[in-house]
């Protein structure tokens, strides 16, 4: 890994928009009394696994987007890089606005899927430019599709909404 000037400059602005990220979600993540009423499958991981696992994620996620960044050798690609990142970070922001603030698992079931391909579209543009920042990205395609079949078991258990 290059620890050059520009590399740490890549990271620090990944960190910062990671850690915005992760606070917005957070923020927007409200495990009450309707959160707790929800009948969920028994394979549900438990609540407080949700805070490491999305940790590291971020954590990976950080690094793969300054490898990208660091190893695009063109403005274009680092416009598509940025726009890759900046697409997938308001799709996780959004599904718990929808999930948690609206009450509407059965939205946020249409949300996951838009996230999932955001995430899918996000290691092929960072993938293409670095295979690790491509590796990295795997484990977030990993956890949202289970969150996604938990999002829709939770729905198929509790419908309809609204």
């Amino acid at each position: 890994m290059n620890l050059s000037g520009s590399f740490l400059w890549a990271l620090g602005g990944a960190a910062l928009a990671g850690v915005i990220v992760a606070l917005a979600g957070g923020l927007l993540t409200e495990t009450g009394a309707w959160y707790h009423s929800l009948r969920k499958p028994a394979w549900k991981p438990p609540d407080w696994a949700f805070g490491p696992v999305w940790t590291v994620i971020i954590i990976l996620a950080v690094i793969a987007a300054a490898l990208a960044w660091e190893q695009s050798d063109t403005a274009g690609m680092r416009a598509a890089v940025l726009l890759a990142l900046l697409v997938n970070s308001v799709l996780n922001i959004a599904w718990s606005g929808v999930f948690f603030k609206m009450r509407r698992p059965d939205w946020a079931l249409i949300e996951v899927g838009l996230l999932w391909l955001s995430i899918l579209a996000l290691i092929i543009v960072l993938g293409s430019v670095s295979t690790t920042a491509g590796w990295l990205l795997l484990p977030y395609l990993a956890w949202v599709s289970v969150a996604a079949f938990l999002n829709y078991r939770i729905v198929r258990m509790n419908g309809p909404f609204g």
